[in-house]
């Protein structure tokens, strides 16, 4: 599996993040047979005109190069800045573009996209106001145009602010609640629920890999 962010997806500011990040930890919770990778970068935007665009980024090209069967995207946040959010009228087609990068891998990954994380007020020019809803319903029109399911990371860390010490980055505990939101939206469990593991150790209800086309993945896009 292919994590694919920024700032929140590396685990900025969250210690031990090789252990605590929510790749890491997303990785504890399906179990030995799944290798969960983290090719975040701190401060990527989606957007091809954006400050620090993800396409440019080594990981993106490592990211591709793993040939993924899963792919978990979640990007975003860094778009809102005034500075990257005048070119908003690309982030459908950016983002259209980077999912189908993918889906074109040979190893024909499912692709799932992410709501970004809630901002809470802060001096970062990161502005929940453009996530919430501008950002949201956005990637809603992805999600239709695409057929890629949306995990909803934005309600299940809004109203935490507990969470998030510097205002815009989760802390371990706040990648925990990422990761278990993302291991139901994967497997359709309950984190907390005993583990049903299958000889050796492996779970049955770990999602399973797709080696050709997904049937959810549009023809289109491909």
């Amino acid at each position: 599996m292919a994590c694919v962010g920024n700032s929140v997806t590396f685990g900025r500011n969250i210690q031990i993040r090789e252990r605590n990040s929510y790749p890491a930890q997303l990785e504890e919770l399906l179990g030995e047979r799944w290798d969960v990778r983290n090719f975040g970068v701190s401060g990527a935007t989606l957007l091809k005109k954006g400050d620090m665009p993800y396409w440019k980024e080594s990981a993106f090209y490592f990211a591709q190069r793993f040939e993924p069967h899963v792919v978990i995207i979640m990007l975003g946040t860094n778009d809102t800045k005034p500075r990257n959010w005048k070119h908003a009228n690309a982030f459908v087609d950016d983002y259209v573009e980077m999912i189908r990068s993918f889906a074109e891998l040979e190893s024909r990954p499912r692709i799932w996209i992410c709501y970004p994380v809630p901002a809470y007020p802060g001096r970062s020019g990161i502005r929940d106001s453009v996530i919430n809803p501008e950002v949201l319903a956005k990637i809603d029109q992805i999600s239709a145009e695409t057929g890629s399911p949306i995990i909803d990371l934005y309600e299940a860390l809004s109203d935490k602010p507990e969470l998030f010490p510097d205002r815009i980055h989760p802390n371990a505990a706040g990648a925990r609640v990422m990761a278990e939101t993302i291991y139901t939206a994967l497997t359709g469990r309950n984190p907390s629920a005993p583990s049903n593991r299958e000889p050796g150790g492996h779970r049955s209800d770990a999602p399973q890999s797709h080696p050709r086309q997904p049937p959810w993945l549009r023809a289109e896009i491909i």
